[in-house]
Parts: C-alpha cells; sequence; structure tokens
C-alpha cells in the first residue's frame, strides 16, 4: 500500500536521524535548556530577523494549541476559528476542555476575514448583556488552512490590524507552514509572520521532524510565564534536546524550506494528473493537499493500491478525497499513481 493520507506517514529526514545518533550520548540538561534547543532558537530568531522573539519546543501541534491559546485567554475569553479550523474539529475539544470556548464563524475555503473578526467583535461589544457572554480575545487561523489554501499578504495585515484594534492575540498554527511558504502562490515569509503575529509555530511533526513543532512568540505578554503553560499541559518534554536537535537541524542550511520544496513539486505533478484526467477539485490550491472530485468507480479501483482521506460526498457517484504530499513522498510512488489514474 502506497500512501498519500497525509503527511507525516513518514519518520523523520535522514539527516536528523544521523544527528540524533551521532548526538545520542551526549549529556544534557533536560526539559529544553540545552545547547542544541538554544542554537535552535537562534536559528529560528536569525530566519525571523527579530532577535527578541522567544522561541519554545513543544512535542505536538495539539499540546502548542492548547497551551498558546490557554496562556493568552482568561477564562471569559475565546478564541475566534473558522468552522474548519484544527481546534474546533480535530483536537477532540481540546481546548474547551480547558474552559476556553471556539468562536467557530463560517468560512471561504478555510479561510477568515478581517471583516468577519470586526463583526464579530461589534455584535460582542454592543450587545446589551455582553457580560453573559464569551469574550473573543484571540484569532486562531492556520497557514496553509485545512483547505490547503493561503493568506496574501494583505489578508494577513487585514487581519492583524483588526486584532490591534480591539486588542484580540493573532496566533497562526503552521503544523503544515513549511509547505505554504514553499508554495509557488505564496506571498508570505517569516519575518512578516514575525511581524504580524503576536504568536505562530513552525511545523516540525509533518515538516520533516521525527516530532515536534515550534512555538514563535513576538508578543511580551505571551512570554510572561510561558514555560509554567507548557509543563502544565504536557507540553514539556524531559529530554528536550530530542527537539533542539530536530530544529537545529532543519534551519541549517536551508533544509526545511529544501524539503518542502520537495513535497510541493510532487504535489503539483499529482494536481496536474488530476487535472488531465478532468476531474475538478473541492478547492483549488497549491500546496501539498490536493482535493480531487472524483467517481466513486475510480476511488474503489484505487483504494487497494493507494491510501487517501475521503473528505466529503458530492453527488450520488462521485467523492471528493484528499490526497497529501510530503518532504519524504517519492516521485516514483506519484509516478505509479498517475500511470494508474490513466488507466481508469
Amino acid at each position: 500500500m502506497i500512501l498519500f493520507q497525509c503527511d507525516y506517514n513518514e519518520g523523520a529526514h535522514p539527516r536528523i536521524m544521523e544527528r540524533m545518533m551521532t548526538t545520542n550520548l551526549e549529556q544534557n540538561p533536560g526539559y529544553g535548556e540545552d545547547s542544541h534547543c538554544s542554537r535552535a532558537a537562534q536559528l529560528i530568531r536569525e530566519a525571523c530577523r527579530k532577535d527578541t522573539l522567544a522561541v519554545h519546543f513543544l512535542v505536538g501541534g495539539t499540546q502548542a494549541n492548547m497551551t498558546v491559546i490557554d496562556a493568552a485567554l482568561r477564562s471569559h475569553q475565546g478564541v475566534i476559528s473558522a468552522a474548519s479550523g484544527h481546534i474546533n474539529v480535530h483536537e477532540t475539544g481540546a481546548v474547551e476542555s480547558l474552559g476556553h470556548k471556539v468562536l467557530a464563524v463560517p468560512h471561504t475555503d478555510g479561510k477568515l476575514t478581517a471583516a468577519q473578526v470586526e463583526k464579530l467583535c461589534q455584535d460582542h461589544i454592543h450587545d446589551s448583556s455582553f457580560e453573559h457572554t464569551v469574550q473573543p480575545k484571540m484569532v486562531y487561523i492556520s497557514n496553509p488552512t485545512e483547505y490547503g489554501t493561503l493568506y496574501g499578504r494583505k489578508e494577513l495585515e487585514e487581519l492583524s490590524g483588526v486584532c490591534r484594534k480591539y486588542g484580540l492575540y493573532l496566533f497562526m498554527d503552521g503544523a503544515r507552514l513549511g509547505y505554504g511558504l514553499a508554495s509557488p502562490e505564496n506571498e508570505l515569509d517569516l519575518p512578516f509572520l514575525a511581524e504580524h503575529c503576536d504568536v505562530f509555530y513552525i511545523g516540525g511533526t509533518k515538516v520533516g521532524a521525527l516530532f515536534g513543532e515550534a512555538v514563535v512568540i513576538a508578543s511580551e505578554e505571551l512570554k510572561t510565564d510561558f514555560r509554567y503553560f507548557i509543563k502544565q499541559k504536557g507540553g514539556m518534554l524531559a529530554k528536550g534536546r530530542l527537539l533542539g536537535i530536530q530544529f537545529e537541524t532543519l534551519f541549517e542550511d536551508d533544509l526545511y524550506m529544501e524539503i518542502s520544496r520537495h513535497a510541493i513539486r510532487m504535489a503539483e505533478k499529482l494536481r496536474d494528473a488530476f487535472r488531465e484526467k478532468g476531474y475538478p477539485f473541492l478547492v483549488e490550491n497549491r500546496t501539498n493537499q490536493i482535493f480531487p472530485i472524483m467517481p466513486d468507480s475510480v476511488l474503489e479501483k484505487l483504494a487497494g493500491t493507494y491510501g487517501y482521506c475521503y473528505q466529503e460526498r458530492v453527488d450520488e457517484t462521485h467523492s471528493a478525497v484528499r490526497f497529501c504530499t510530503s518532504w519524504a513522498t517519492r516521485e516514483e510512488n506519484v509516478n505509479s499513481l498517475i500511470e494508474d489514474l490513466k488507466k481508469c
């Protein structure tokens, strides 16, 4: 079975595994206070061109999301998210389990707009019984979104502007950030994110690491006591050097972007093959997630050889599905799928 189900089917990039082995018997302080974490954080600050950033390494995306959100919000406050947002649909209510409501709003291809955020804030301000409702205090977005779409510079500037106008934190989930930055349609870079987001994270689990995410904090308020929240929420790894070593490797010699670009090349090749077959897409994007609408009969033929994710039913005989490429996707596997598509 050749898997295109997600972007973390494989382990880690060989350079990371090699570095893990060569440093295996080093003695290091625990809990992220080692030299590898320190150097990885500095490499990330340099990539963001901002020396004042706080960088923390957490074990996974759900831990990163719930820790950041809980650190930012008081008990009566909630976080605005697209209804399709990961924190709203794929984290088993992790945010709500901490007492913070996810204020889910409609979306267009997974994205929020500044106008939506402003309306929600205005509705709350002008509600005569505002104290009986959850106060919006943070905006959560992901880039790429759950639909593989990207925010442009103008969109992010507008979201940042409305957040600052109403005193909201802007938080970007970057679980697949590398694949967004490597897209032909990308308009963003790390310095731009560091300037316009209060906090964001650089995904490792889905982009070459064995596990782990790098949380990057620009807001001085959010920096305060953040390590307490990491520990309390189960995101602090005793052998923290394992996270530092991975991000240290990813941010040396442009490896993070190199492997992200590979995933995009594989996705572009596969996307072209679906298009040549005449299959439309549920959502148009240029990242590593592809959402073709295909005849059920074709999907049945492919199912015995290839793994993919069901997305939604389109009509009686067609379904939208998701194929993912990653840093580790083999071109021969993409070619195999393309050849089998041609036979269907």
